[in-house]
């Protein structure tokens, strides 16, 4: 059976309904013939237990979180508590091989007491104070949460503290006895999109039914939203809308209620620091006789802006080469981060009476990716810097703005990279665009098995990170992985992401299989030996690769896809992309839309074959998507297996167990499709204690 050329008599509607008793069959069954296929093999099982052996490592950095209290925060799983536990200690502790730890929370033995799933979601610490909490808990790995309030102090939950049902919620500290609460209030409560339409102010004691209602957006807004700022001297409240996923309406709310409307482009984002507002564009803004572009960012006094006065003074102006990737503060200064070429650099801004001062940030090797991890702008101005690499496992270092720069914790190696090495290159794509990738791996001598992936989307930029999953399970066994910073992510700033937006979108795929074919052109591999890996907006880049572009790749991996662009925007959070894809529903959206929707894109002939994986548990990307693109590519007699798991939400796995499984799933598929005995190169033994730190010194 086929289906129209608009989808509107989809044959596979039925595998939409996602605890149905048939579809949850059909799941069944297609699980059962997927890993009675890719488990049974003495591989699977040594890359799962090498993978889980790197994602329970005791030797990985326990990356901190700082609230306000000097504590240093951590949530942490390994093999012996695999839903994790939530802990904290101070700095000199923390200084130690081995940091003595004050436990907050077991979420294994909380699970295990109230026979739930649980799924760490997040926390939200009460400051000024800290003694208390609002600890978010999901089931199976879900974006919606529970939310409960948890006292530090006692290490318990609050019996009749603020408490929220399982939904999209979004709640936030006003004091100790009021919090902020978006969540579903009933019948419509809730945007198009799923989320929150309503905030309300919740006053300890009182039923959240009389909660006073702060603020409403429309139902085809996407979102809606009420914080507070506690900061003495600076203390304020604001309100606003998400219209969509990239604009927004903002107010402050004064203490008489009333609305102050923040005017800011409504596609910048800004943030507030004491008394500088900071705005960061996504187009250009004109301001009197000045235009200021796309991916700048500017700084202006709060309250005079406010006022109606225009001095704004630009903190950073992009290139050709150069964007910005995003700005944090510390008490007393604003770090920016920028990208050059992918590659990361670090600056301090200081305001003073001049203007604003600016010198590199202290402690960012020039080799490596680096990132600010924490600051507090509340305490003063420490950082936490993380630097790694493809091929350089992290380090974490403790500095302060114009003191000193210390090494907390090295990250040992998760495999033997001694000759192993990353290069960057550049493709042209189809309107002559330069694209840049990176490749990892074993300088090629003839070609071989390659792992090529992507995103391109919603301006996120695909930046170096050392993942030790992949390099035992990959690269240590011979292969070659590639990342493509194709247009439509945030590498080159919102000039980069605008370029592939909408009816543009085609473009990030003409990016990708530029990419492909020059891997091909430069003997790095062949159009047999090319898998390629994505997840979510990049499990949709997947599906256009297969159905556009069968001929280039050996193998297709898909992870939480989105796949079928006619009815996307009316699954879960689906239409709050239509800002990024377009309206299906509009006439000239859909025109563009079919061309490339890879559910409807689906014909005869040699197609490569393609693993699809999801999680019933998605609350985010609907797991009909890839249901359905399994069913249809199973029609038309192409090669395809298919696993979802029960857990693990738009993630894909809810502990590392599960993570482990999937990958070593996925790997198994690519080695066994990719290689002409279905054999990888013989694994490399791993790099031992004493071998690791000389294998990371270079």
């Amino acid at each position: 059976m086929t289906t129209g050329a608009d989808g509107d008599d989809d044959p596979y509607l039925w595998l939409e309904d996602v605890d149905g008793a048939e579809a949850a069959q059909w799941v069944r069954d297609r699980n059962a013939e997927t890993l009675a296929t890719l488990t049974g093999a003495e591989r699977f099982a040594s890359l799962r237990a090498e993978i889980r052996q790197v994602l329970d490592a005791d030797h990985r950095i326990p990356y901190p979180g700082w609230r306000g209290d000097r504590f240093y925060y951590n949530f942490w799983r390994d093999a012996a508590h695999p839903r994790g536990l939530w802990r904290r200690t101070t700095l000199d502790r923390y200084r130690r091989q081995v940091p003595e730890w004050d436990l907050l929370l077991d979420v294994d033995a909380l699970a295990a007491e109230e026979g739930e799933s649980w799924v760490w979601g997040g926390v939200t610490v009460l400051r000024p104070g800290y003694q208390r909490c609002l600890i978010s808990l999901s089931r199976g790995g879900a974006d919606a949460t529970v939310v409960r309030e948890f006292d530090l102090e006692r290490r318990e939950f609050v019996p009749g503290g603020f408490t929220l049902p399982e939904a999209k919620s979004d709640a936030g500290w006003i004091d100790l006895d009021h919090v902020y609460v978006a969540t579903d209030f009933g019948p419509g409560s809730l945007t198009t999109s799923g989320y929150p339409r309503v905030v309300k102010r919740w006053r300890r004691g009182t039923p959240l039914a009389e909660a006073e209602v702060v603020y409403e957006a429309r139902a085809e807004d996407v979102a809606v939203y009420a914080s507070h700022d506690p900061t003495p001297g600076f203390v304020r409240d604001f309100v606003g809308r998400s219209l969509d996923f990239y604009r927004t309406e903002n107010f402050l709310l004064t203490e008489a209620g009333e609305r102050v409307r923040i005017p800011v482009p409504e596609d910048a984002s800004w943030d507030v620091h004491r008394e500088w507002l900071v705005i960061r564009l996504r187009s250009p803004w004109q301001v009197g006789a000045v235009t200021h572009p796309a991916g700048a960012l500017l700084a202006t006094r709060f309250d005079a802006f406010l006022a109606g006065e225009r001095e704004l003074t630009t903190l950073f102006c992009p290139d050709e080469r150069t964007a910005l990737s995003y700005h944090v503060w510390t008490r007393n200064h604003l770090i920016i981060a920028t990208l050059v070429d992918v590659r990361s650099r670090l600056t301090v801004l200081t305001p003073g009476e001049t203007g604003w001062r600016r010198e590199p940030l202290a402690g960012v090797p020039a080799d490596e990716h680096s990132r600010l991890v924490e600051t507090d702008p509340d305490l003063g101005d420490d950082y936490l810097l993380a630097s790694e690499g493809f091929l350089r496992p992290a380090t974490l270092r403790l500095g302060r703005v114009g003191g000193p720069v210390e090494v907390l914790k090295r990250e040992p190696a998760s495999f033997d990279a001694a000759d192993l090495a990353v290069r960057q290159c550049f493709a042209r794509s189809a309107d002559g665009t330069r694209v840049p990738y990176f490749v990892v791996g074993r300088e090629p001598t003839s070609p071989g098995p390659a792992l090529l992936t992507g995103y391109g989307g919603y301006e996120i930029p695909l930046t170096p990170d050392y993942d030790g999953a992949v390099g035992r399970g990959w690269l240590a066994r011979g292969g070659t992985y590639v990342v493509a910073n194709i247009r439509g992510g945030g590498e080159y700033g919102p000039r980069w992401h605008h370029a592939a937006m909408r009816e543009n979108r085609t473009r990030a795929y003409e990016d990708f299989a530029a990419v492909a074919s020059d891997l091909v052109a430069q003997g790095i591999t062949t159009p047999a030996q090319l898998g390629i890996e994505g997840g979510s907006n990049g499990g949709l880049l997947m599906g256009v690769m297969l159905t556009r572009y069968p001929a280039l790749f050996g193998a297709v991996v898909a992870q939480v896809p989105v796949l079928d662009m006619r009815r996307y925007h009316r699954l879960l959070a689906g239409a709050s992309w239509m800002a990024e894809y377009g309206d299906p529903d509009r006439e000239e959206d859909w025109a563009y839309l079919r061309e490339y929707s890879p559910y409807h894109q689906v014909r005869g002939g040699a197609y490569p074959p393609v693993l699809l994986v999801t999680s019933t548990r998605d609350d985010r990307v609907h797991p009909g998507h890839a249901r359905k693109m399994a069913a249809r590519l199973h029609e038309h007699g192409h090669d395809v297996s298919y696993y979802e798991n029960v857990e693990g939400g738009h993630g894909g796995g809810a502990d590392n167990e599960q993570h482990a499984f999937i990958w070593a799933l996925v790997l198994e598929f690519l080695w066994r499709k990719l290689t002409p005995s279905g054999q990888a190169i013989p694994r490399q033994a791993s790099a031992d204690a004493s071998e690791r730190a000389q294998v990371f010194r270079r």
